[in-house]
């Protein structure tokens, strides 16, 4: 395994690089499989042929949050699976009290089928 942002190869238990302190798995500059640097922007590396796609749903499978988000969407289960509590509890108050909740389930079931729904790390608790 290989830093994603300097590039410095790491033992797979590593929380963190050594060589530049990033958490492991954050960086889109090297490719994690085999080190390579990466063109802005790839999917794909070109060196190995590993898909470095960032995973926008903390590695939870796209069709059952996709699922969750369509039934259940409304009062935020799809929030707390992906570990958004604040936005869950949010989704909770806006549904309960403005009926908003499946508008708001409505764009992220979109955001989550086209891709680019992202979890925001500061937001984890």
């Amino acid at each position: 395994m290989f830093c994603k942002s300097c590039g410095k190869e790491m033992n797979e238990n590593q929380a963190i690089c050594l060589g530049c302190g990033v958490k492991a798995g954050e960086g889109s500059h090297f490719c994690q499989n085999c080190g390579k640097p990466l063109a802005p922007g790839a999917i794909v590396c070109l060196s190995c042929g590993v898909s470095v796609k960032n995973k926008s749903l903390n590695g939870k499978d796209k069709v059952t949050i996709a699922l969750l988000c369509f039934f259940l969407g409304a009062v935020g289960v799809h929030n707390f699976v992906l570990g958004e509590t604040k936005k869950g509890i949010t989704r909770i108050v806006a549904s309960f009290c403005c009926g908003l909740g499946w508008i708001l389930a409505l764009v992220d079931f979109i955001k989550i089928l086209i891709d680019s729904y992202v979890v925001d790390p500061e937001a984890l608790i």
